[in-house]
């Protein structure tokens, strides 16, 4: 009996023996934290809108016919006075040579009449015809004078009409649009090309109800292309929409650019600055702003206590600097600037300071 309850707790023992031991806590996640530093934030409004022509042109033939030949596609270069297109111009070309025949012809009858009126006027005079033959051979003197002169103008337009079958630059500019194809069949006035003008470029954005009223016509403006945010040009608001467009609810805005126009690319995306004080804030990576609640925060790592909370701030802009923060964050903070949504208020992690090692790029 005492030997079997020896075994039995010897079992015991070394079951216990053989037990999983408790799983150890997790180690606190690693954040990477940037010490944000003071700068002037401006807190003026941007758009981001359009490079567009200040005067663009929908060209087409001022006579109908079938298109032949096309001297541009998009992205031409033209100069004032250069040949764009040509229509056929056979049937414009018969009808100039049938208007000059008819004008040929008046001019013959004009002719004959005035000699007629030469010869009654001289019989007049010897009492051989009366008066009233006279007047006859006037009056056909002056019909067939009205007949040439209708005849001519009907010369003239002929001629304008074989002109207009081809289509000509008024300007320099570049082609922004073709529309025509060889072999189609174009009826006057229908639009065959585009021709952006050289000169003045404008920037066209869409602007909200709450913030039209404050731009009227006239107010400063600083464009800069999205590719080249440092080169900053001079602009004003040239034009606001009086309506609200139905679809987006915003009002087209044009701000024209008042420097080094010409070589600002057409189409390409620019963003507009309006005026607004420069204001103390801070510039943080993109990746360290995340969103919570509807609101804009930041991470914040608080060294006393090894942990993380998230601070609503306010960020003015978005650029290639990074988020312009204007309120929210002091100075001197250490910020998260990376994973910021996996985390979690109050949560425990270790910090390691951005360094040349760890690059942060503030576009991502």
């Amino acid at each position: 009996m005492q030997r079997a309850v020896v075994v039995s707790l010897l079992v015991g023992v070394a079951l216990a023996g053989c037990s999983a031991p408790e799983s150890e806590p997790l180690p606190p996640a690693t954040v990477l934290v940037q010490t944000v530093a003071p700068e002037a934030v401006q807190t003026g409004r941007y758009f981001t809108g359009e490079i567009v022509p200040r005067h663009a042109t929908d060209l087409g033939f001022r006579v109908g016919g079938k298109l032949v030949a096309r001297a541009v596609d998009v992205g031409s270069v033209v100069k004032k006075g250069q040949v764009l297109a040509r229509l056929d111009a056979e049937d414009t070309r018969l009808g100039a040579s049938a208007a000059q025949a008819q004008l040929a012809a008046a001019q013959s009858e004009l002719t004959l009449a005035q000699a007629e009126l030469a010869r009654v006027k001289a019989l007049r005079a010897q009492n051989f015809v009366s008066d009233s033959a006279v007047d006859t051979r006037r009056t056909t003197q002056a019909a067939a004078a009205a007949r040439v002169k209708q005849a001519g103008a009907q010369a003239v337009l002929a001629a304008n009409q074989n002109e207009y079958t081809t289509l000509v630059a008024d300007v320099d500019g570049v082609v922004t649009t073709v529309r025509g194809e060889l072999g189609q069949v174009l009826a006057a006035g229908q639009p065959v090309l585009t021709l952006a003008q050289d000169g003045a470029r404008e920037v066209k954005i869409a602007v909200p109800e709450g913030h039209v009223a404050q731009m009227p016509v006239g107010t400063p403006a600083q464009v800069a292309l999205w590719a080249d945010q440092k080169t900053v040009l001079p602009a004003v608001v040239r034009e606001v929409s009086p309506a609200a467009d139905p679809q987006t609810r915003t009002y087209l805005v044009k701000v024209e650019v008042k420097a080094e126009a010409e070589n600002l690319p057409l189409g390409a995306t620019a963003t507009v600055a309006l005026a607004g004080e420069a204001a103390p804030g801070v510039v943080l990576p993109l990746r360290a702003v995340g969103e919570r609640d509807g609101r804009s925060v930041v991470w914040v790592f608080d060294a006393a206590t090894e942990s993380v909370s998230p601070v609503p701030v306010t960020v003015t802009r978005f650029d290639e600097r990074g988020a312009h923060v204007a309120t929210g964050i002091a100075p001197g903070a250490q910020v998260v600037v990376a994973g910021v949504h996996l985390l979690r208020p109050g949560q425990t992690v270790k910090s390691k300071a951005v360094t040349d090692a760890v690059t942060l790029d503030a576009k991502r």
